[in-house]
């Protein structure tokens, strides 16, 4: 074809108006056949030179809408930022400067074609957009554009070739034609280049942002375009892993919108909004239901003895309950989709991406196989395709990475939210509530169902990506093929139905091992908590055989699941070759004409094996996405349940009372009998009011009630300001003394000092080895009873707030301290006078001074009054008082001996006994004293037991003990959690390997090497099969070839059986066994172990890390193993057809080991992640212990938001 063609074809005549008479838009000779391509003037002109505009045009408005609403600051104008300004008015002026030229040339009589008038005007026009949005994006803080580094690196790109083209034909020709049109568009070029290296580098931060003001800002939110696309802002992190082992300490502050007090609040927001639709189309139905009541009834009930045909009562509230019958649960699935669906459909947006250019690799495949059979060609072809692949390769690898950087983030955040909207949660659910979830269930919820929703969120889009794949590969098969791909489909829909019972018996199965799960973490928990009771009478073996009850029955249904997902993946695995050999069966022995030769063989098998991934991950997803409907409708439970309702108690009275309930009536829970009955109390502003009574009529309830802990069934209760509560346990929190004192609240070295004395713990700080700074371990394990209650009492002080309840705080702590902290504190001369006290005690010897005195009797208050009007009513406050004279006599007898001891020794008041013990031994070591008075519990809670000769030499011994009370680092009590760091050493697969069964982990290697062999057996079937259409030999040995090819496939879907099955028994044995070791380690470890360790990291390794044992570990094998195997496999294939092949394996296997294994990830990932995730289970375990204590107006509830 001669250049005559190209210019008489249709594009050119359509576009002739646009180029002239002398410009072709297209010549097919000058761009394909010939040895050095080209580009026409006028294509040039036109399409590359558009290309760009067309992008920036159709992106502005969505872009400038972005910006106004999302502002983060102003960027001052910087240096940079003039040159971008400066090139871009530049452009303009070139760009213009062409289209007076044009101009001026029709007025010599000139008539350049119009391309030469439209081309400089749309360009110079797009150059001021592009200045415009230069500056627009600095006033809205936007340090690095994407659009605009788009929009430059297009124009550079089409403007190569005509940058060539110019070149060549300055070269072919003596000089040069058009120079100023030349001259401009060099210098065009050369702006536009430094437009794009300009657009690389970044703006300084916004101003007030938080880049500027965090200590350590994560670079992502700085990274330029490019340095996010490819992750580059990451590697100075992972150079530090490869150098050292990570630490928390190293990691970047996490970026506020990923904090979990953006994304709890934000999810909290979504789940009262889905409630109150539910609450508001309730009452709805209730009001439709009530105006219903007036109307006569129209249905045939016999009325009981209604007159007139009227609805009875009794009738009404049966038609109501069958109006309501099925009342509709909040989704907390549509919950999770508003907070979270927006964020997560950028990442499907990029995964629709990936996907259309998955399938433009087989299209250019065809292309090469087509180059390579065809002769005198030219040879650019060849490598403009390979190019080609390898660029399609890079852009798709990017854009899955930004979609799964999408999701893994999505999920990170969904996790969050979980965590911290069930920790919430388990703060404010009522007492009947907790009944049915157990801190074990809770615990489980955090740790296993909340890490549910991240792994399925990873995969989730290829819930519709894999159908979309499987379409789009069958419609190029069919394009290949022909109809003979029907009977691959029909394979295809004979799996769906078996795949459909697996999943809904995995469904099943998984609800049913949840249960178990949840039984054996209850039972661990109990065991945890009272593990000294359980040592003491020697009961480890009897129950760990009720662990190991349960944990079998949980064994049992994990079997089941194993092995209906080894059927699912041996289903799954064959499919893609099952469709093969059908469709290439059929394909040859339905029409003789049919010739199965290499371009359509492997083009088919490039499509098949981009058909085997969303094959095979799609029963994993629909695998994952029943576990996590499991998982949604148990934590959708909890968050359903009932909460402590926050108006029961009125916060906003404006009554002279601070304190007052009129008609009270309590109950626990709203099906349970009324504790409290008739409650009428009335407190005056600032004064003390003891509460007494006898054990178990209803002090500590009523406090409960005041507090709003329990269901208001009548009657008001009203508490004027903010309360402090002093429970009758104390609650301790694994942290310094000093934080559990200041709970949250910030330091005042002269309230702090004047708290401490008044709760009688100043000498207490001379004998801890630490002083304030010492860490008490969880429940306060190395403290005494007393000095728990005084310092829960010191926390209550410190908190300042107006109404202070103290449920029996004095029954810890001996007398004379009693009365030290009476007098200082709570009386009316202590720190605590002019506020309002509700005490709650037993003892009698200080009821003479409160101002009124509250008698209990059978939940209902019998008497109320000062101390002597309720003396001369001679009531039950007079026979309370008679049953605890003698008591108080004992106890009023030893405060005096002990007072008159410490005017004689009063260096050593209300000092510890454990100090008194330790001090008698002058020649016990000094870490022997440290570690006896941090493990104080071990000697008992009392504080009664005293070794009175020592006193006579205390005063030496409070010097040195004063001389040491700094704080060192080896005393912490609590040892930080630590991981192992950097590469997994070799011994610990050997000991998974050992779990497994070293025979059966030989065993299933063959097994799995076999498999491979047989796919390269077919594979090589199949490459020869391919040849016989070179020989002419397609017809004669059809049956064979497919009968032969038939038998490869079927062994390897035995084989992949076999395997699978044989890896489920591993990882079930190996699962038996680690458990059971851990088990029975734990049981027999000394009680220090767990004096030591919070209860919440061991059932961490009992909940999440035996999960990661269970469920996780089998399926990264099953990848690990299965990907192993198919890249050896291929390989081994490519070596065996392209022996050259094997020298650039070696260089790229080190590099990918040096990378992948040996330094930065691994390193760098190993590093924390199970510490970190151990800590919001600690935490939660703790706080559920004393969810009342937190959930105080005047305390800050622990957060999680580090975590």
């Amino acid at each position: 074809m001669n250049s005559s063609g190209g210019t008489n074809s249709p594009a050119t005549k359509k576009m002739g108006w646009l180029c002239g008479e002398k410009l072709h838009f297209w010549e097919p000779n000058q761009t394909f056949h010939t040895d050095r391509p080209d580009l026409s003037e006028c294509f040039q002109l036109s399409v590359l030179a558009w290309l760009p505009c067309v992008f920036l045009w159709a992106a502005s408005p969505a872009y400038i809408y972005y910006l106004k609403k999302s502002s983060r600051g102003y960027i001052m104008m910087s240096l940079l930022n003039r040159f971008k300004t400066v090139f871009g008015l530049l452009l303009w002026i070139v760009c213009w400067a062409d289209l007076f030229s044009s101009f001026h040339e029709l007025q010599k009589g000139q008539s350049p074609p119009p391309i030469y008038f439209i081309t400089p005007l749309v360009l110079g026009i797009t150059m001021l957009l592009a200045t415009f949005l230069i500056q627009y994006e600095r006033l809205h803080g936007i340090q690095s554009s994407g659009v605009l580094f788009i929009f430059w690196f297009l124009s550079v790109l089409c403007a190569i070739v005509p940058f060539r083209s110019k070149i060549l034909k300055a070269f072919s020709s003596d000089e040069v034609p058009d120079k100023l049109r030349f001259t401009s568009f060099y210098l065009y070029f050369g702006l536009i280049l430094l437009e794009l290296v300009l657009c690389c580098l970044n703006e300084k931060p916004p101003l007030f942002s938080n880049v500027v003001t965090d200590p350590n800002p994560c670079p992502e939110t700085t990274a330029g375009f490019l340095s996010t696309v490819t992750f580059w802002w990451f590697t100075s992190l992972a150079i530090k892993g490869y150098k050292m082992p990570l630490e928390a300490k190293d990691l970047w502050s996490l970026n506020e919108r990923d904090s979990s007090k953006k994304i709890v609040p934000k999810l909290l927001k979504e789940w009262e909004k889905e409630q109150s639709k539910i609450k508001s189309s309730e009452q709805n139905l209730t009001t439709k239901a009530t105006y219903a009541k007036q109307q006569p009834s129209a249905t045939n009930h016999v009325s009981g003895g209604a007159a007139g045909g009227e609805t009875s009562p009794e009738e009404v509230e049966v038609l109501l309950s069958n109006q309501k019958a099925a009342p509709h649960q909040p989704s907390f699935l549509r919950t999770l989709i508003k907070a979270f669906g927006p964020y997560f459909l950028i990442g499907s947006g990029f995964k629709l991406l990936q996907d259309s250019i998955t399938f433009v690799n087989p299209q250019l495949l065809r292309m090469l196989i087509s180059f390579t059979s065809q002769k005198d060609v030219p040879v650019w072809w060849g490598y403009t395709l390979a190019f080609l692949m390898f660029f399609t390769a890079i852009l798709q690898t990017l854009i899955l990475h930004r979609h799964f950087q999408y999701c893994f983030v999505t999920g990170m955040n969904v996790r969050t939210a979980l965590i911290g909207a069930i920790y919430r949660k388990s703060l404010v659910i009522t007492n009947a509530a907790k009944r049915s979830s157990t801190v074990g269930e809770i615990v489980n919820l955090m740790s296993v169902d909340a890490q549910r929703f991240m792994d399925l969120t990873t995969f989730l889009n290829m819930l519709w990506s894999a159908p979309l794949q499987i379409m789009l590969a069958l419609y190029f098969l069919w394009q290949n093929l022909g109809p003979s791909v029907l009977a691959g489909v029909a394979v295809m829909v004979m799996l769906i139905p078996f795949n459909a019972v697996i999943a809904m018996k995995t469904r099943a199965y998984q609800v049913e091992q949840m249960q178990h799960k949840d039984a054996r973490i209850k039972l661990m928990n109990e065991i945890l908590n009272g593990i000294k009771v359980l040592k003491l009478y020697a009961w480890e073996n009897s129950f760990k055989e009720k662990i190991l009850a349960i944990r079998q029955k949980e064994l049992i249904v994990l079997r089941k699941t194993a092995y209906l997902g080894a059927l699912s993946t041996m289903a799954w695995t064959s499919a893609p070759f099952l469709v093969a050999l059908t469709t290439f069966a059929v394909f040859v022995t339905v029409d003789e004409k049919n010739v199965l030769d290499a371009e359509k063989a492997f083009v088919s098998l490039s499509l098949f094996n981009i058909l085997r991934f969303p094959l095979n991950m799609l029963p994993q997803v629909i695998s994952g996405l029943v576990q996590a409907s499991v998982s949604l409708k148990r934590i959708q439970n909890f968050l359903s349940h009932d909460e402590l309702d926050p108006n029961s108690v009125d916060r906003k009275t404006s009554s002279e009372f601070a304190v007052s309930v009129v008609n009270g009536k309590f109950t626990w829970a709203k099906e349970d009998e009324p504790v409290l009955d008739n409650i009428n109390v009335m407190v005056p502003q600032g004064s003390l009011v003891a509460v007494v009574g006898h054990v178990g009529c209803g002090k500590s309830s009523l406090i409960s009630a005041l507090l709003g802990d329990m269901e208001k069934v009548e009657g008001e209760v009203s508490v004027r300001g903010s309360v402090a509560y002093v429970p009758q346990q104390a609650w301790i929190q694994n942290a310094t003394l000093r934080d559990n004192i200041l709970f949250g609240k910030s330091f005042h070295e002269s309230k702090y000092r004047r708290v401490l004395d008044a709760c009688a713990l100043t000498p207490d700080l001379e004998v801890l080895p630490g002083g304030d700074m010492t860490e008490i371990g969880e429940k306060g394990i190395n403290l005494s009873g007393g000095q728990r209650q005084r310092v829960s009492l010191a926390r209550a002080l410190y908190s300042d707030a107006e109404v202070y309840l103290l449920d029996d705080p004095l029954s810890a702590v001996d007398s004379h301290v009693s009365k030290h902290i009476f007098d200082n504190l709570i009386g009316p001369e202590g720190l605590l006078k002019g506020k309002t006290r509700i005490l709650v005690t037993h003892g009698i010897t200080f009821l003479s001074q409160v101002d009124n005195i509250v008698v209990m009797v059978e939940g209902r208050v019998s008497e109320m009054g000062s101390y002597q009007e309720l003396l001369n009513q001679n009531g039950a406050f007079a026979e309370f008082l008679r049953n605890y004279a003698l008591e108080d006599i004992v106890e009023e007898d030893e405060a005096t001996e002990e007072l008159i001891e410490d005017e004689l020794f009063p260096d050593d008041v209300l000092s510890n006994h454990h100090t008194d013990m330790v001090d008698n031994e002058p020649t016990v070591n000094e870490a022997k004293k440290s570690f006896m008075r941090q493990i104080s519990i071990l000697s008992g809670d009392s504080e009664n037991l005293r070794c009175r000769s020592v006193r006579r030499q205390s005063q030496k011994k409070h010097q040195e003990a004063q001389e040491k009370k700094k704080p060192q680092e080896g005393q912490n009590l609590i040892q930080a959690e630590t991981a192992e760091t950097g590469r997994v050493k070799t011994k610990v697969f050997l000991e998974y390997a050992k779990a497994v069964g070293l025979v059966l982990s030989v065993i299933i290697c063959l097994l799995y090497g076999c498999q491979s062999a047989a796919a390269i057996g077919a594979n090589i079937w199949l490459s020869q099969w391919t040849s016989d259409s070179l020989t002419n030999q397609t017809k004669e040995n059809v049956h064979m070839r497919v009968g032969v090819y038939a038998a490869l496939g079927i062994a390897q879907g035995i084989l992949v059986m076999a395997s699978s099955f044989t890896l489920a028994m591993g990882n079930i044995g190996a699962a038996k066994k680690l458990h059971a070791n851990l088990l029975n380690n734990k049981l027999h470890t000394p009680q220090s172990f767990f004096d030591t360790t919070p209860i919440g990291r061991i059932i961490n390794r009992f909940s999440k890390d035996i999960y990661v044992i269970d469920e996780a570990l089998p399926s990264t094998v099953l990848m690990f193993l299965g990907t192993f195997f198919v890249s050896l496999s291929t390989m081994i294939v490519i070596i065996s057809s392209t022996p050259i092949f094997a020298v650039v394996i070696a260089p790229l296997a080190f590099i990918y080991v040096f990378v992948q294994v040996c330094s930065f990830w691994l390193t760098a990932s190993c590093a924390g992640p199970t510490v970190c995730c151990g800590r919001p289970s600690s935490h939660t375990a703790t706080c559920c212990r004393g969810s009342c204590v937190p959930r105080r107006p005047s305390s800050r509830a622990p957060r999680l938001g580090g975590y």
